[in-house]
């Protein structure tokens, strides 16, 4: 079992029965990879979702948990570059989930499934990229083929996910630690107040997901304002 001083025993207990459920019930398109030798850390693989500009792209992340994990959220960051209005060119994930409607009932597999929500249905009216917002926008056709440009050069496909895929290392991954500005100068400007082709993309999971993946999804899809911060 993995020991670590910012995490009490107890709260190391409670994520290894955590990722033992994920890897053996995995939410569709995630994947966790965790080092045994330090919880305080999780990283995440997240399959950019069909009929998305991130599809075929997979997506590295991390959850970062502070000493006082469950009682604070943990802060979430996108490793892999990505072109998203609500992922700031930082990797700063911005969801009320680890902010504001935080609870210490809410457990990694809630977290996980709602950031890859997200990636489905992304709120330009929250934006921490104002790039990508301001584009979602006014043209979306521009957003997404921007996003698209950006997953396919920093997001490589990988093999499809399969159950048990938790790895115990991650000192092999070959994966952007920083996610830095896009270049503005690849970015046509567009003229304001172009229609916006509707975004509304159904939101599933697959035959891996269990009932509370779907429960989770459910709650996004009736109230996607309590999403964002």
């Amino acid at each position: 079992m993995a020991t670590n001083e910012n995490l009490p025993p107890n709260v190391i207990r409670q994520l290894a029965k955590e990722l033992k459920n994920l890897d053996e019930t995995p939410p569709e398109g995630i994947k966790v990879v965790v080092n045994d030798d330090d919880f305080s850390t999780i990283f995440a693989d997240i399959e950019g979702p069909a009929a998305t500009p991130y599809e075929s792209g997979v997506f590295r992340m991390k959850l970062k948990l502070s000493h006082d994990f469950p009682h604070s959220p943990p802060k979430g960051y996108f490793l892999t570059k990505i072109f998203h209005p609500n992922i700031a060119n930082s990797g700063e994930i911005c969801v009320n989930a680890l902010k504001k409607d935080w609870n210490p009932s809410l457990g990694l597999r809630h977290i996980l499934i709602v950031v890859r929500c997200l990636l489905i249905e992304p709120f330009p009216e929250s934006a921490l990229n104002e790039l990508a917002g301001k584009l979602l926008l006014e043209n979306y056709e521009e957003y997404a083929r921007h996003a698209r440009l950006l997953t396919g050069i920093h997001a490589k496909p990988k093999p499809k996910f399969k159950s048990g895929a938790i790895t115990e290392s991650t000192t092999a991954l070959n994966v952007d630690q920083t996610n830095t500005s896009v270049l503005n100068s690849d970015i046509k400007t567009m003229p304001s107040g172009a229609a916006l082709p509707p975004l509304s993309l159904p939101l599933t999971t697959g035959a891996r997901g269990t009932g509370q993946d779907q429960a989770v999804v459910g709650v996004l899809t009736e109230s996607s304002a309590n999403v964002l911060c």
